[in-house]
């Protein structure tokens, strides 16, 4: 937004309230307005990461993001993961609603953040009626008078208060105006540019007790690893909003594209889906103790939509590509001596939607990841199933964008390899009771733990 389109903003935002006041008096509704028992400091003071995840339809710099937008299903779908729900409500940019704010409140447990350009103390007000539990206050707007007058009204009413920063001037206003919650917005608000320096430059030079929100441009996992140095948590809407599967996003950026191989049975492709996993692995090589065949395959596959995976070991071309059009799986992993001829000719006979990733071994390979064809790689020590890790020390240094890492991956040593970089965790025996037998409680404890990035 150019700074005479933030300035358009405010002023359409200045017409549109003496509309609605006449619309809807204050005097209308101030009797029905109580204060919010949901606590949105108290939700924000967390050991885990903080995710205030948005619900937005449009903005002015992409236009309609989600053209079948439904708040109440959104946030069904965000609640497992949101520490607190972000409502657009401005109609004119955002195609926002104030009674979104009570359709979520009413769906979900967590407090709902009115997120909108407020300059008056009537907005703060309609929010809470509407069953917002915090606003958001931007300084880029807000002179320091204005925003003491609305935030201490959002505290009269129970309501929190995030306040938004975007430059050094607005760090040193909102430290002077004693702001609990801070959100540094990477969006540079006269040209739209995003910049994910801005929170590390800025967030350095905030009080300790300060809980700070980084704000846009944030759509990979990885940036949230790195980000998550300088912030405590971060609110994301577009990247989320533009997806069709939601739930995938979520996992996605929150956890990285974890993947729970060697499964046997559909219960565990249940839990595995509900802990947080992306990719589900089918195991079809000879000599595994965790080997199925394509009905027990099927059966597992229809018990949680994950992205599957099948892994084979110095098998036909044929057999694997029978296997993954008929499962239609997601990618095939090779965990034998095939070579680059075999994976160039399985290339050509496998559906064109399906992967190849290629297993190294590392106790003995060298690590190179530069064959054609191969879309991943999976770095494990051994033939894989072993319950033994590798010198991670390895990974060092190297670009790892397209690797996941395996190997004797279990509650104790998750977040330590998590910190590598690779796109994704690759877990198998270390969180089974028994070969194929996965453990509710252990896969559900390490998702729990690829939460804490710190």
């Amino acid at each position: 937004m150019q700074a005479t389109i933030l300035q358009k903003i405010v002023n359409d935002k200045a017409e549109y309230l003496i509309n609605r006041k006449q619309q809807q008096p204050l005097e209308s509704f101030i009797n029905a307005v109580v204060a919010s028992n949901r606590h949105f400091y108290q939700a924000l003071n967390s050991e885990q990461t903080v995710f205030i995840l948005e619900c937005k339809k449009a903005s002015p710099s992409k236009g309609v993001i989600r053209q079948d937008f439904d708040p109440i299903q959104i946030a069904k779908i965000y609640q497992p993961y949101a520490t607190a729900i972000s409502i657009l409500t401005d109609e004119k940019y955002f195609q926002g609603n104030y009674e979104f704010l009570r359709l979520v409140s009413d769906t979900v447990h967590q407090p709902v953040l009115c997120k909108d350009f407020i300059i008056d103390p009537y907005q703060v007000y309609l929010a809470r009626y509407y069953q917002a539990d915090a606003i958001l206050l931007m300084l880029s707007v807000l002179d320091d008078q204005q925003y003491i007058t609305l935030s201490e009204l959002a505290h009269s009413l129970n309501m929190g208060v995030l306040t938004e920063i975007s430059s050094e001037e607005e760090r040193a206003r909102a430290v002077a105006l004693k702001a609990k919650v801070i959100g540094i917005n990477n969006r540079d608000l006269r040209d739209l540019s995003i910049d994910l320096n801005r929170t590390k430059q800025l967030a350095p030079q905030l009080p300790e007790e300060t809980i700070v929100i980084s704000e846009s441009g944030i759509h990979q996992h990885q940036q949230i690893r790195e980000l998550s140095h300088y912030a405590n948590g971060f609110l994301i809407g577009s990247a989320l909003m533009a997806q069709p599967n939601l739930d995938l996003a979520l996992r996605q950026l929150i956890l990285g594209e974890n993947k729970v191989c060697g499964l046997t049975r559909p219960q565990d492709a249940k839990v595995a889906l509900q802990a947080g996993a992306v990719y589900g692995g089918l195991i079809f090589a000879e000599h595994s103790p965790r080997k199925i065949n394509i009905q027990q395959a099927q059966q597992i596959i229809n018990a949680a939509n994950l992205k599957y995976v099948g892994v084979f070991q110095n098998q036909s071309s044929a057999f694997i590509s029978h296997t993954a059009r008929v499962l239609s799986l997601a990618a095939v992993q090779l965990h034998g001596a095939e070579g680059e001829v075999y994976i160039e000719e399985l290339r050509k006979t496998l559906p064109e939607n399906c992967q190849i990733w290629k297993a190294i071994d590392m106790s003995k390979d060298e690590f190179h990841t530069k064959a054609r064809n191969v879309d991943r790689y999976l770095l494990d020590n051994g033939k894989g199933g072993t319950g033994q890790s590798f010198d991670w020390q390895l990974l060092e240094k190297q670009s790892l964008a397209n690797i996941m890492l395996a190997g004797g991956l279990n509650e104790e040593n998750c977040q330590q390899a998590a910190k590598y970089g690779c796109c994704g965790l690759d877990f198998n025996s270390g969180v089974e009771n028994a070969p194929g037998i996965k453990s509710s409680h252990k896969l559900n404890k390490v998702f729990q733990l690829l939460r804490c990035y710190q």
